[in-house]
């Protein structure tokens, strides 16, 4: 069989283990089998679960491959058969878990995209709680660390999501009958992690990332349909900000509007007004943009001419349901000469969006508006009318009064009505006024009368000289407003680049967010960022490095606009053309687009140099510690061999015990430095294995302190018996204790052995191991722990300073931690702090350990 493309994931998701994703996960397969689809199952596991082990039945079975690690046995997917195998589906359970070592990738999810990668489609399983976004809020709720995660990007990669869903009653019930766990481990269950409480929680989690999930996929079908009208999937509440003392109640009362319904979403919008009536105040606004996140909402900042167009437009795109204005703050005079507010033309264009209008304290305080020469299409349209109705009022005028008007006052009067028309519509209405009035001068008041004739110079010379000062009136008025308009595009456009410098100062960095910001501010569709990769003479291949909004564009071609950021960088936009001083606008953003780019790749240069660095740096100290302290074990045992192999002397047997003797301890020392070097070079690579589970402290003690041999018969260890258990890896805390312990021993003076005691506070269990020594100073600790240091210790011949540095980083690969402590009445205290053991749910009780408290089980699968 021969595939080419892809393969297709459908993943299926619960909220805890048990709601049933693996049994609907085969039922898929066998209906899939029934259809005559070529189904393998890959990985599955059934919890030793009847029912579901009953639905393997009749699908072909894939077997596991067999891996041995630190002396135990483990199976995991065998990866390369179900390649070799190819079949058309493949089942592959828990996708969060992470492969035992020596397997060809870590994590599970990574075998998956080998198998997507391969053209052959995979259905898998994973819980809420093992997604990496959500997984510290998983442990604040269960009190349980999640050891084992998968990155979101997986999940929402998937092909189709469906949600297993299960009351957390229902599932409670399904435990007490044994259908999820053995019999003795259900009632542990029950009383930690599967408590209603937490299981409810864990629900929620699930809907909610689910939701969003959907979301996502609704908007990008909105997009790629042009679908403008508001669909009431969910609740989205816009609130309009003007940067006025009424934001911060309206943002309150906008967030419980969103709170009424589980999953509303927040969204507040400034629109930068460019038609001269901004007047925001940038600190107001970014007082109420912190109020907004701290309420879990989001800042957006728009361009837009005309203020209610650009705030329905906004909310239009994002889906919105509702939108919450303030009561207008303008007094009922300054409303005479503006017309109707923003809320009422909100209301009146508002569509499906519900809008609401929310009193404050600051209504109709506001002062009667200033004049700006900012001509809006309503003032124009007024100007017209002015200009076709006043010369023909005026003329009626005159011509019912008496004949004590000359030509002159008639000038005037006509005059008057052009500076009028002027103020109110500009320059065309104006001159239109002019020419109608000299028409209407000319005909009804310059003699002869009822002809266009003038006889007399000085009627013709006062005609020439009202249109004259009529076209300067109309000309000064016009080039006002456009300058207070070129003013207040200036201002809106230092507003943005504000908004953009502020940016910069707060440290945001992510690319995708600032092309978000770019496309909300000038009402595109999308954006993107695109480089050119490869050229020549005849193509040029562009690669997009990030974008937003749908859809992507593939060659700056398929954009609208391209405002270049550097020689091989342009922004390309979709939606509309962009005006020239647009266009300067985005440029700004597009040289700070670049400038990201920059920057994240000159710290991931950085990022790589370092480890070079430090391995150079730790290769350099390596070779500086261990020139001697490898060669002082090597040369003894080879000079205790090369004795007894001499025939030279005639040993006797006491003699050659001790050859034998001083042998053997010289090639246990070599054979624990080696250890202490690899595991040292494992945990700076992040690849020393670690397997903890529950177990008692006083379980390993004995093995740690034989590792002493004859110094640990003097120490003292006082470790209660009702500690807690404790999740550790056995073989790495040996290892820490056993270097702790031969670091006290060494230091302690003759007479005053080390003591080592244990106690707990609340989830974790500390060791201490004391000595009373000479101590070290504050100033020199956080440096003891480094590799390849003695402080203040002369002799060369005891190790290479790696005890304390392994000993620290085996801790916290445990989760746990080491800190030096002063010892009181003198000496160093070196304590231990590990996690309490939690039951799982799924595993047995450890052989051999008592009965101890815990506080709920980590979960997996």
């Amino acid at each position: 069989m021969s595939r080419s493309g892809r393969g297709h994931l459908r993943i299926y998701l619960g909220a805890a283990p048990g709601v049933g994703k693996t049994y609907k996960m085969l039922g898929e397969a066998q209906r899939r089998l029934e259809r005559g689809t070529d189904v393998v199952v890959g990985y599955v596991e059934t919890h030793g679960r009847e029912q579901t082990a009953a639905m393997l039945d009749g699908l072909e079975v894939v077997p596991r491959k067999i891996l041995d690690h630190r002396g135990a046995s483990f199976t995991e997917m065998d990866l390369a058969a179900v390649l070799a195998r190819r079949p058309e589906v493949a089942l592959v359970d828990e996708l969060a878990h992470s492969n035992v070592p020596g397997s060809r990738n870590a994590k599970r999810w990574e075998d998956i995209d080998a198998l997507l990668t391969a053209g052959i489609d995979v259905i898998s399983a994973v819980n809420i709680q093992h997604l990496e976004s959500i997984n510290d809020v998983v442990e604040k709720i269960t009190g349980v660390p999640q050891q084992e995660t998968v990155p979101d990007r997986v999940v929402r990669a998937a092909d189709q999501i469906e949600l297993v869903d299960m009351t957390p009653e229902a599932l409670r019930r399904r435990m007490a009958h044994g259908n999820v766990y053995a019999a003795d481990k259900i009632d542990a269950a029950l009383g930690n992690y599967f408590r209603v409480g937490n299981l409810s929680a864990l629900r929620e989690l699930a809907l909610l990332w689910l939701a969003d999930r959907v979301d996502a996929g609704l908007q990008q079908y909105r997009s790629q349909h042009d679908i403008d009208s508001t669909w009431e999937a969910r609740e989205r509440v816009v609130v309009a900000l003007t940067g006025g003392p009424e934001g911060e109640t309206l943002i309150r009362r906008a967030a419980r509007i969103a709170a009424r319904s589980s999953g509303g979403d927040l969204l507040a919008v400034h629109i930068t007004r460019s038609d001269g009536l901004t007047g925001a105040n940038p600190s107001a606004l970014a007082q109420q943009r912190a109020l907004v996140e701290s309420l879990g909402g989001t800042y957006h900042q728009v361009v837009g001419e005309d203020v209610p167009d650009a705030l329905l437009s906004f909310a239009r795109a994002e889906n919105a349901t509702q939108l919450v204005l303030g009561g207008s703050r303008r007094s009922r005079l300054s409303a005479l000469f503006t017309g109707p507010g923003i809320g009422s033309s909100a209301i009146r264009d508002s569509g499906d969006i519900d809008v609401h209008i929310v009193t404050h304290s600051e209504m109709g305080r506001g002062r009667l508006p200033r004049m700006h020469g900012s001509l809006s299409r309503r003032r124009l349209i007024y100007g017209f009318a002015l200009a076709v109705a006043l010369p023909p009022l005026f003329a009626l005028l005159f011509s019912l009064g008496d004949d004590t008007l000359n030509l002159t006052s008639n000038v005037l009067a006509f005059l008057f009505a052009v500076v009028v028309v002027a103020l109110v519509g500009g320059l065309w209405p104006a001159l239109l006024t002019a020419v109608a009035g000299t028409l209407v001068l000319n005909w009804f008041f310059t003699p002869p009368t009822r002809s266009f004739t003038i006889t007399e110079p000085n009627n013709a010379l006062a005609l020439s000289i009202f249109v004259l000062i009529a076209g300067l009136v109309s000309s000064v008025v016009d080039r006002a407003a456009r300058r207070t308009r070129q003013a207040a595009r200036s201002a809106a456009e230092s507003e943005t680049l504000a908004t953009l410098a502020g940016s910069v100062l707060r440290g945001e960095t992510a690319l995708p967010a600032l092309l978000e910001r770019v496309r909300e501010a000038f009402g595109m569709t999308s954006a993107c960022l695109m480089e050119r990769v490869d050229t020549d003479e005849l193509t040029e291949t562009w690669h997009p490095l990030a974008s937003a909004g749908t859809p992507t564009c593939r060659r700056p071609e398929d954009g609208d606009a391209e405002i270049p950021g550097r020689d091989n960088l342009v922004l390309v936009l979709q939606g509309r053309s962009l005006a020239a001083d647009e266009r300067r606008l985005v440029g700004a953003f597009a040289a700070h687009a670049a400038a990201l780019v920059d920057k994240a790749r000159l710290s991931e240069a950085a990022a790589e140099a370092k480890p070079l660095a430090e391995a150079d740096k730790l290769r350099t100290a390596l070779l500086r510690a261990v020139g001697h302290d490898l060669r002082s074990p090597l040369a003894s045992a080879k000079a205790s061999v090369t004795s007894l192999r001499s025939s030279d002397v005639d040993w006797t047997d006491g003699e050659r015990d001790e050859l034998l003797e001083t042998a053997d301890e010289s090639l246990d020392r070599l054979t624990r430095l080696v250890d202490n070097l690899l595991d040292l070079s494992r945990l700076q690579a992040g690849v020393l294995p670690v397997f903890p589970r529950p177990m008692a402290l006083d379980e390993i003690m004995p093995s740690a302190l034989a590792e002493l041999g004859d110094s640990s018969a003097a120490i003292t260890v006082d470790i209660p018996h009702t500690l807690p258990l404790i999740n550790a890896d056995p073989a790495l805390l040996e290892r820490v204790l056993a270097n702790l312990l031969a670091n006290a021993v060494r230091y302690s003076p003759t007479g005053r052995p080390p003591m080592v005691t244990g106690s707990s506070l609340g989830d974790i269990v500390e060791v201490r191991i004391i000595d009373r020594g000479p101590g070290i100073p504050r100033q020199e600790r956080d440096r003891m722990f480094a590799p390849f240091q003695r402080l203040g210790d002369t002799d060369n011949t005891t190790g290479v300073g790696l005890g304390l540095a392994l000993a620290r980083g085996l801790a916290e690969a445990m989760h746990g931690s080491l800190q030096p402590e002063d010892t009181p009445g003198g000496g160093l205290t070196m304590v231990v702090s590990l996690p309490v053991a939690t039951l799982r749910p799924d595993d047995a009780p450890v052989p051999g350990s008592r009965e101890r408290s815990a506080s709920g089980p980590e979960v997996q699968g």
